[in-house]
């Protein structure tokens, strides 16, 4: 499993979504926050989906994408989506093949990983952040990250 770093290329991928099939090309020439978390519905995992909920304008302003995966049911999703008024897409990896592209590896080898990448318009990934316990801290350094800070 490659792990991809601060100025890779990031890989491009098609995953399922409430509202169809989604492509990384989709968001080509804007910035894209792709984040990886553990599953729905779970305290760390709504804390920081509401995170990143609570900053969507300001990512928006940003010219900005934000983007969730799991390896949760497209079902999962909706409902996830619905009970917490989640503003952006949650893409369902059920197999793990995109955490696997992305290198995004289990925490204590049970969990799976928290990490977010912010990927620039070019399509190359411009920051790599990952801690399974600073939740909102992914939608903070995200953020700094787009708005150049």
């Amino acid at each position: 499993m490659a792990k991809i770093a601060a100025g890779d290329a990031a890989p491009d991928f098609e995953l399922p979504s409430a509202g169809g099939p989604v492509k990384l090309a989709d968001f080509k020439g804007s910035w894209v926050v792709l984040y990886f978390y553990p599953a729905d519905n779970t305290y760390g995992c709504t804390a920081e989906a509401c995170s990143f909920r609570d900053a969507y304008e300001d990512f928006t302003e940003a010219g900005a994408t934000v983007v969730g995966v799991s390896g949760d049911s497209v079902a999962s999703h909706e409902k996830f989506v619905g009970k917490h008024h989640l503003p952006f897409t949650l893409l369902s990896d059920t197999d793990g093949a995109l955490r696997k592209r992305y290198g995004v590896s289990k925490s204590l080898g049970v969990l799976p990983g928290r990490v977010t990448f912010v990927i620039d318009p070019d399509g190359v990934v411009r920051d790599v952040f990952n801690s399974q316990l600073r939740f909102s801290e992914h939608q903070a350094r995200a953020l700094k990250v787009i708005q150049g800070d």
